[in-house]
């Protein structure tokens, strides 16, 4: 009985790792379309059963991961392994491999989804706990992958080291930051029914406090 089961689970693994092929790259243009909505489609999942949450894309969560590992995939067919991994200095000395540097990754840029989350929880004055943070933090997870796939391409252009390649680069970094920027000030503004003003005062807060977490975090590695 156990070996029928463990086929059974084999099977649904190999059905859910199969069906990415399609459901990522329709996440992907949907969230790269149509943020805002995705944000939306988002939090009105999280008022679904479990097993009936995200049946046409991919978990925001999941989506995430999964892009930080194509952007890897990129970097190592264009430039190689990053200079972390192998690294003695400092906390790189704990970047041993490939795993282990997508999960630092996919740590530093889950924080701006989870400070971006708390942010509008403490402008709404909610209870922050793990069912209220839950619905924000899904929502940006969403769009925090095009920002991550972004900033790694933009990164691999300047480590080309072309002249044409680091200006690309660098425009291409500064242009995910504005528009994941823009998102905020617009989500902040449909979730709290604040001016435009006010929404860029809350956006703009929670930006330097990700970016302040995400640097600190650079530093230590």
């Amino acid at each position: 009985m156990n070996f029928f089961n463990l086929l059974k689970s084999l099977d649904e693994l190999l059905y859910e790792v199969m069906s990415w092929l399609i459901f990522y790259p329709v996440t992907l243009w949907r969230t790269l379309v149509r943020p805002l909505k995705m944000m939306d489609y988002s939090d009105l999942e999280q008022h679904d059963a479990e097993d009936k949450q995200y049946t046409d894309t991919l978990a925001p969560p999941l989506f995430l991961l999964l892009t930080l590992i194509l952007g890897h995939g990129i970097e190592l067919s264009l430039v190689g392994q990053a200079e972390e991994v192998g690294s003695k200095i400092g906390l790189s000395a704990l970047i041993s491999d490939d795993s282990s540097l997508i999960l630092l990754r996919t740590a530093t840029f889950s924080l701006f989804p989870l400070v971006l989350a708390a942010r509008l929880l403490r402008a709404k004055r909610k209870p922050l706990d793990r069912e209220t943070l839950r619905g924000p933090f899904y929502a940006q997870c969403y769009v925090a992958a095009p920002l991550a796939l972004m900033s790694g391409l933009s990164e691999v252009m300047i480590r080309l080291a072309h002249t044409w390649s680091v200006l690309a680069g660098a425009g291409l970094y500064l242009f995910a930051l504005l528009w994941f920027g823009t998102l905020q000030i617009l989500w902040f503004r449909q979730h709290l029914k604040a001016s435009a003003l006010g929404a860029f005062g809350h956006a703009s807060r929670a930006m330097v406090e990700s970016l302040i977490a995400v640097a600190f975090l650079a530093w230590l590695f």
